[in-house]
């Protein structure tokens, strides 16, 4: 796990090798044991690397890592888990000469020697990659299939710079802090920006499983590599105990993936299902494993503690286990170096315990951990998504469109035009589909409220649906079976996954130079996954039936049957206190400041303490703030008006 960074001057000056080291060096976080670099002779490509080394740990495995003849080099984040058996494939070829001892980014030099750019299709892992090619005059960008790894970059001058972190693309003078007013709209729509966009004007995220290929003249070649529904087999009328055992099973390899290491691996436990199986399956035969766990000093009426299951799982466990215990105090010291970590806004409170228990994790001699995300959008665990179904199933009833207008005209004049039963049948109204993502942040008649004057006409008439357009096409071109369950898995593994999940993942452990790894999001069992009919995931409207089913005998049936409850933060509580009068006072000079949000609106919503509402707004001013308005040549009082 690292952080890297790397220039192409196609048709601009030779590379600034001290800018590029100082972008390496702004992502210490990344990777604090160690550092490298590689400039062609002609200066016009560049590439640097952090390291945090996790498998071989010798100094001859650092990157940027060059082949046998110096034609290709590469500067590599993430984990290739299967990288015995790609090399023992490769020394079975011949024709590669090693000089590493298990250097997963050297399997990844000679497979690409070996298959070419298809050699990603054999990775099992995670991984960010930039790769020079010098004999074809190419630099390659890829990002792993479920997006679990960033990679952002942006064009300058006739140069392409890209890094783990925006914070690094940042430091080139040419780069221009401005905000991309779309970006914005969607962000209030889903709390992230959707790839390729970025809250920064010109700067781009690479899409999950997704490669470009920048050729010598800067021509750009970007294509999608991996798609689930090309890789399902659908498992129609196969019995429920028999996918409940290829359910356990294939959930079995990729936690024994996920344990290749070279130094000490944990878990996070909450004491729900996701966390505790991963627990019993890392532990199962091999001694006690570290886990580490989040609570509040206090009991709240917004979050109630789990800390008690999760001891219960990790005394099964025979674990050493770790608890950290938050107060709001915790939240409100770490917001400055959340906002710095983020990049841009994360609209999701649960960074602050994530960045704490990674922490916790890396303090107590752990450096990679093991989480769960991933299980409930493959599975449907969430509670919501129940009442999304139904919406969905009341949406196929012959009611005619005149009708449905009638309800939003009645529920407007109710004045209850800002809340999911107006914003289902706006969206039933309008032809698309009516879930836009297991993590909603402002209703469309919120956000058009909330918006500043001149972005709110910009923007009339224009809808979020249209950053789903893609995966909605796709979705119904290739879904063996295109049922509305599938299409909310299809869509957070598209979107919110890899933009929002993942990212404070991410964003969170690494600022605490810990490798965070995601066993329910590995390709083949995501791939299982989706081969498995709506009817047996979902029987008899029980949540995770077909994972539960999988799991028992695994963990105690207490964990498995008790209620679903997220990884959070009393919230609601705290914006009744400190937390809530220092974001009010921040909402308040962001829009006084800026004229991207109504004062007025945000005024009230702060005063109304709309909990995650509020939160994601107050994300939206922290990082404006501190790298926008605080941006070399800007001062904060003054209005800087997107390019709209």
């Amino acid at each position: 796990m690292c952080g890297i960074a790397g220039a192409f001057s196609f048709a601009g000056p030779p590379v600034d090798v001290d800018r590029l080291v100082d972008m390496r060096d702004v992502m210490r976080h990344r990777g604090p044991d160690g550092v490298g670099l590689w400039v062609s002779d002609d200066r016009r490509v560049a590439l640097a690397h952090r390291r945090l080394s996790i498998i071989d740990l010798s100094t001859v495995a650092n990157q940027p890592m060059s082949n046998e003849d110096g034609s290709l080099q590469i500067v590599f984040n993430g984990e290739i888990y299967n990288h015995a058996e790609i090399r023992a494939e490769l020394e079975r070829l011949g024709g590669h000469t090693w000089k590493t001892d298990h250097s997963d980014t050297e399997v990844i030099l000679h497979a690409y020697e070996t298959w070419g750019i298809e050699c990603v299709q054999r990775f099992r892992g995670m991984f960010a990659i930039g790769l020079w090619d010098a004999r074809a005059q190419q630099l390659w960008l890829v990002r792993d299939r479920i997006g679990i790894k960033p990679l952002y970059y942006t064009e300058v001058s006739g140069r392409l710079l890209f890094a783990s972190e925006i914070k690094a693309l940042l430091l080139d003078p040419e780069v221009k802090r401005r905000v991309n007013p779309e970006a914005l709209y969607h962000y209030l729509s889903f709390l992230t920006a959707p790839a390729p966009q970025t809250l920064f004007e010109g700067i781009y995220k690479l899409p999950p499983a997704t490669r470009l290929r920048v050729d010598r003249n800067g021509a750009r070649y970007q294509e999608r590599y991996w798609d689930v529904w090309d890789h399902t087999s659908p498992l129609t009328g196969v019995s429920e105990d028999e996918i409940a055992r290829r359910v356990l099973d294939e959930l079995r390899t990729a936690v024994r993936y996920r344990k290749v290491s070279d130094v000490p691996v944990g878990i996070f436990l909450s004491g729900g299902i996701d966390s505790s199986t991963n627990t019993a399956l890392f532990s199962d035969g091999t001694g006690a494993v570290k886990t580490f766990s989040i609570g509040y000093e206090k009991e709240y009426a917004s979050y109630q503690s789990e800390l008690g299951y999760a001891q219960q799982m990790a005394d099964i466990a025979g674990a050493e286990h770790h608890v950290k215990r938050l107060s709001q105090d915790d939240l409100l010291s770490f917001v400055p170096d959340m906002v710095y970590h983020q990049d841009e806004p994360i609209g999701d409170v649960v960074c602050v315990p994530l960045y704490y228990v990674s922490r916790l994790a890396r303090d107590n001699g752990v450096v990679v951990c093991q989480v769960g995300e991933g299980s409930d959008e493959l599975f449907c665990g969430y509670p919501s998504w129940q009442v999304h179904l139904r919406a969905a199933a009341l949406n196929r009833w012959p009611v005619p469109t005149a009708f449905k207008r009638a309800g939003m005209a009645a529920l407007a004049v109710a004045g209850r035009d800002e809340g999911y039963p107006y914003e289902c049948l706006r969206r039933a109204v309008s032809g698309g589909p009516l879930f836009f993502g297991g993590a909603e942040g402002l209703t469309h008649v919120e956000k058009h409220r909330v918006l500043g004057a001149g972005l709110r006409q910009h923007f009339e008439g224009y809808s979020s649906a249209e950053a789903l357009r893609p995966y909605r096409e796709r979705f119904l071109e290739k879904a063996w079976e295109p049922s509305d369950l599938h299409w909310m898995s299809y869509l957070d593994l598209n979107l919110r996954l890899p933009e929002l999940l993942l990212m404070r993942v991410d964003k969170m452990t690494m600022a605490t130079s810990l490798e965070g790894r995601v066993p329910f999001l590995d390709h083949h069992f995501v791939q299982l996954a989706l081969s498995i009919p709506t009817e047996v995931k979902l029987r008899n409207g029980e949540l995770k039936h077909i994972l539960k089913k999988a799991v028992r005998g695994v963990i105690p049936d207490s964990l498995i049957d008790r209620k679903k409850q997220g990884f959070g933060v009393p919230l609601q509580d705290w914006l009744m206190d400190r937390l809530g009068q220092h974001i009010a006072t921040t909402l308040e000079r962001f829009a006084r400041e800026t004229d991207l949000l109504d004062p007025a609106v945000v005024r009230e919503y702060a005063r109304a303490a709309k909990g995650s509402k509020v939160w994601q707004l107050y994300n939206l001013a922290l990082w404006h703030e501190r790298f926008i308005q605080n941006a070399p040549g800007a001062s904060a009082g003054t209005s800087l008006r997107p390019a709209v």
